[in-house]
């Protein structure tokens, strides 16, 4: 009775044992993708971890730095493109804070200027969180090994040859003086994104267009967020995840020296011409006189002509009698 017992009193557990295993084994099959809705999830994370080999990496560059002008299409026809192009079904994971503290004054300031520039020129007139964004996709590249590593490095990356990352630093925008409180609004964003801001709707995106251009490489990156009139990318698979954005911050900046010349619009010119001599009666003073000091030209009436003026008259007048005398 004792043994019997016992075995009835071990019953349950043995009971609730099978009930764990097979649970267990419920829960294997779906994280291995029977379950339909852990699946695609699953593929999903697979796909983004992949890191691009260098081959891919050095192609992936050489599309996204081509001229600004390779673009599939323009106006409506770009922005009807851009919204058939997919957002990535991945979550968006927010870029670490980042901060110029440890620079030395004149880096920080330099540094705050190029962003200032940066997020003016760019999205002036985008609303708060464009402006922010912007910010952000700067911070971002500073960060990732195929962009330069420093604020002033990324936004004048290419300034000084044929293609040029942000359009501003080539296109001759820097030669417009800017508005006063949009450029107050842009050195606020950029001071905070200096100083830890993190703008978390973008990510980790290292690129971003207007959505009336479809450039030729935008579906081969991840489309990740939409703001105001700019569309956000980031790198494809592994090289757009945090482990691929290691780079240190190089804490100098170095501001291109602004060339007047090559900004300016083209002036016409023209050739140096040797002084003529003077070709202008004695008593001609048209054009030499200033008014200013008080006399003004005056055309003497005809009852106060000069003598010498007279005798012509008398002669022409002689002149004329004699030809009429019958």
């Amino acid at each position: 009775m004792v043994v019997i017992r016992d075995k009835l009193a071990s019953a349950p557990i043995a009971l609730l044992g099978l009930l764990l295993v097979a649970a267990l084994f419920l829960a294997v099959l779906r994280v291995g993708g029977i379950g339909s809705i852990a699946k695609p999830h699953a593929v999903a994370a697979d796909a983004e971890a992949t890191m691009p080999d260098i081959g891919e990496r050095k192609a992936l560059i050489a599309l996204t730095h081509e001229p600004s002008t390779e673009v599939v299409s323009k106006g409506e026809a770009a922005v009807e493109g851009n919204e058939k192009l997919p957002f990535s079904e991945a979550k968006i994971l927010a870029a670490a804070p980042f901060s110029v503290a440890r620079a030395s004054e004149a880096e920080r300031q330099k540094a705050e200027l190029c962003m200032t520039q940066a997020v003016y020129y760019e999205a002036g007139f985008e609303p708060l969180a464009g402006k922010r964004a912007v910010a952000q996709t700067v911070l971002n590249r500073l960060r990732h090994p195929a962009f330069p590593h420093s604020v002033c490095g990324v936004v004048y990356e290419g300034a000084l040859r044929p293609v040029c990352q942000f359009s501003f630093t080539c296109d001759g925008a820097l030669g417009r003086r800017p508005a006063p409180a949009a450029w107050a609004e842009a050195r606020r964003v950029a001071h905070d994104a200096l100083n830890g801001y993190v703008e978390k709707s973008v990510g980790l995106a290292t690129h971003y267009h207007a959505n009336y251009v479809l450039p030729r490489w935008a579906p081969e990156l991840a489309k990740i967020a939409k703001i105001g009139a700019h569309i956000f990318y980031r790198w494809p698979g592994g090289w757009g995840m945090p482990r691929a954005f290691g780079q240190s911050y190089s804490g100098i900046e170095t501001v291109p020296l602004f060339n007047a010349a090559v900004q300016a619009e083209p002036v016409i010119d023209y050739p140096a011409v040797a002084a003529l001599p003077e070709r202008r009666a004695q008593d001609d003073v048209g054009g030499r006189i200033d008014i200013s000091k008080g006399w003004k030209p005056n055309i003497p009436a005809p009852s106060h002509t000069s003598s010498a003026l007279t005798k012509v008259y008398a002669a022409q007048s002689v002149t004329s009698a004699e030809v009429i005398a019958p």
